[in-house]
């Protein structure tokens, strides 16, 4: 049988040759002048569907130098380097009081191939002492450092509430809590911690002892050493290369792991190849509860912190942004201590290099303004200031998502797209469009991103000595100027009061602001007293010669209700000046009370609403707001004005100072 003249090969029976169907095989003649297009190819190696599964993926592992190793180009084989990861691993979820670890191998148990345990896997190097309980005899399933791509496969088969958006971003659900809980937050006060850290009225940190936080370890390594899977996250903090820190996070969920994924730094296989031991390790087991018969606990949710053993334990809460604050916590503990000041802040660079940092309480503007299409983010919630200059902590951003829209966040709202985190949300079943208004699960509703999502990031997240500090206030009072600049004693005081007023919306008939200080602009999270952090602050500006800026971002002419808002586009003219430099040469005066420097002149900005007092048609109601604020601001740093740095008070006292006077 022939081709007809126009097929690209001719083919015959072949008489001698049977195929397996008992018919006579058909062979196929390439002819020379033609291209053949016959897909014939060597059949596959596979003998079953899941064999042929396992051909869809590629293996890969890293062959790069290790460093201090014989020779130039000296390399440990992939098993070698398994053992050593393994070991690391298992040391870390070891049980103190057993003195062993769980014995560890690699992979997912439902896939069949990856169970049969490699030469015994017993790579931990513990050997049992006392009596052996009946989990030293299963194998614990290590998921170290999956992609987003199999995290999604994970959580999608195994977790109950997650599913792909229409966006392709991951929603999931944190369970019974939504946010952070804070006064479940516990820190091991010892000999060293009890001198250092900032303890009594005010402060964030509540102590515990180092017993009850053994007992937590305890039970949340007991829980992960149960299961069948833990996940295991190596990555690091700080863009800094000098400064940076080795993370290791074990957690139940999938969730929490492309979570980290995204917020701390992703390796680059090699990094991955020489982690060695981690600077700092979580025990996420947020689906198990604390004890709370055990000392020093008041709920079932407790996160602890132990500084000495660079250990943190969450129970009862499966929030992931414990994780995220938490780590931060820790650099403002360890930070300081090498003179690198930890920042709760946003921060940007124009073309030219200028660098400034946005401080501010939620709802003062610091994510709409950091956000500047003429200039590039260096990172949006936490920052380092070291002799380098800045650097970001993290590696990514998590943003609120509330009344998200495109037009208004453009680039956060195209951020949410394949392996990005969104917390809580609700979607439509169908579509799976995720509806950013519903608050039916939490108002705290979240997406996790890597920072490369966002088109302008610099990469790496790092930048020279900031020439601008720009600290934000939502003043609902409405006796704030728009914008005023602070000598270094002011820089100190409002950093320290971190003000904005909220507005009482909350119930029917209240319009009275509500005054709200943070201390640092992030009280929850500083572990040194904060004059400790103002005085690192000042004595960087002053090394460095940047300048520090009070923007009011809230209300003018009155109160909120009388009042209005301050026009967006005015202070975004106004942050313009402040990043050209053409502020700087501007006239000033200084105004009552708080002794604040205005400028009586901005180009694009009316003159008029510079000094709030002209806006007010009402002056004396005008005074009497201007002194409630300036009587609430005195309050507030009661608390701080008799803090000492060194042998006297006199910093503390030219602080104090630096206050409003009436």
């Amino acid at each position: 049988m022939a081709g007809n003249g126009n097929g690209h090969e001719e083919f015959s029976f072949n008489n001698g040759v049977v195929a397996r169907n008992g018919l006579a095989k058909v062979q196929t003649h390439k002819k020379q002048s033609e291209i053949c297009h016959d897909d014939s190819t060597t059949p596959v190696k596979a003998q079953t569907i899941d064999e042929l599964h396992s051909l869809q993926k590629k293996k890969s592992a890293p062959t790069t130098p290790i460093k201090g190793s014989e020779g130039a180009f000296a390399t440990i084989s992939d098993e070698e380097r398994q053992q050593l990861q393994l070991q690391s691993i298992s040391a870390s979820l070891a049980s103190l009081t057993r003195e062993t670890g769980p014995k560890v191998v690699k992979g997912d148990p439902a896939r069949k191939t990856d169970t049969t345990p490699k030469s015994h896997v017993t790579h931990h190097h513990f050997t049992p002492t006392l009596n052996i309980s009946d989990s030293a005899l299963k194998f614990t399933h290590i998921l170290y450092n999956l992609s987003p791509g199999e995290l999604y496969e994970q959580a999608i088969k195994y977790e109950h509430g997650s599913f792909i958006t229409s966006s392709g971003a991951l929603a999931t659900l944190s369970g019974a809590k939504t946010g952070r809980s804070p006064r479940d937050k516990r820190v091991v006060k010892d000999e060293t911690t009890e001198v250092e850290l900032w303890w009594g009225k005010g402060s964030p940190n509540i102590e515990m002892d180092e017993h009850t936080f053994m007992v937590n370890r305890e039970r949340a390594v007991d829980y992960l050493n149960s299961l069948d899977k833990v996940f295991v996250n190596d990555q690091f903090l700080n863009w800094d290369p000098e400064n940076r820190l080795k993370v290791r996070i074990v957690s139940a969920r999938a969730y929490h792991s492309l979570f980290m994924h995204n917020m701390c730094i992703r390796p680059t296989p090699e990094e991955l190849e020489n982690f060695g031991t981690p600077d700092f390790t979580i025990y996420n087991a947020g689906q198990f509860p604390c004890n709370r018969f055990t000392h020093y606990m008041t709920s079932s949710t407790s996160v602890d912190l132990n500084l000495a053993r660079r250990e943190m334990v969450i129970l009862g809460t499966q929030y992931a942004g414990e994780m995220k604050k938490g780590l931060f916590s820790v650099m403002h503990y360890l930070m300081p201590k090498r003179q690198i000041l930890s920042l709760h802040s946003g921060c940007n660079i124009g073309k030219d290099g200028d660098v400034a940092l946005f401080f501010g309480l939620s709802g003062t503007g610091k994510t709409t303004l950091s956000t500047d299409h003429n200039r590039y983010l260096i990172g949006d919630d936490e920052h380092c200031w070291g002799d380098n200059g800045v650097s970001n902590i993290e590696g990514g951003c998590y943003a609120k998502c509330i009344d998200l829209s495109r037009e208004k966040e453009p680039d956060i709202f195209n951020a949410i797209k394949f392996g990005t985190v969104l917390e809580n949300v609700v979607f439509d079943e169908h579509t799976r469009e995720v509806d950013y208004t519903d608050k039916s699960v939490t108002e705290n509703t979240r997406a996790s991103y890597p920072i490369e999502y966002i088109p302008n990031a610099k990469l790496p997240c790092v930048g020279p000595h900031p020439k601008n500090v720009i600290l934000l206030a939502c003043d609902a009072f409405g006796v704030l100027p728009p914008v005023s600049k602070l000598n270094l004693a002011q820089t100190m005081y409002h950093f320290i009061s971190g003000y904005t007023a909220l507005v009482a919306g909350t119930e029917e008939g209240v319009k009275e602001p509500q005054a709200t200080f943070s201390a640092c602009f992030g009280a929850a999270f500083i572990m040194l007293h904060p004059t400790k952090y103002a005085a690192m602050l000042a004595e960087k500006m002053q090394k460095h010669g940047a300048t520090a800026w009070l923007v009011n971002t809230g209300w003018s002419g009155g109160s909120y209700g009388s009042g209005k808002r301050i026009k967006l586009a005015h202070t975004r003219k106004i942050i313009d000046a402040i990043h050209s430099g053409s502020l700087l040469k501007a006239n000033y005066k200084k105004t009552q009370v708080f002794g604040l420097e205005i400028p009586t002149e901005v180009e694009g900005v009316p003159s008029e609403i510079l000094d709030p007092v002209n806006t007010w048609t009402d002056k004396k109601a005008y005074d009497e707001t201007l002194l409630k604020l300036a009587g609430l601001f005195k309050k507030n740093f009661e608390v701080f004005a008799n803090y000492k740095i060194g042998k006297d008070n006199k910093l503390t006292e030219e602080i104090v100072a630096a206050g409003p006077i009436f």
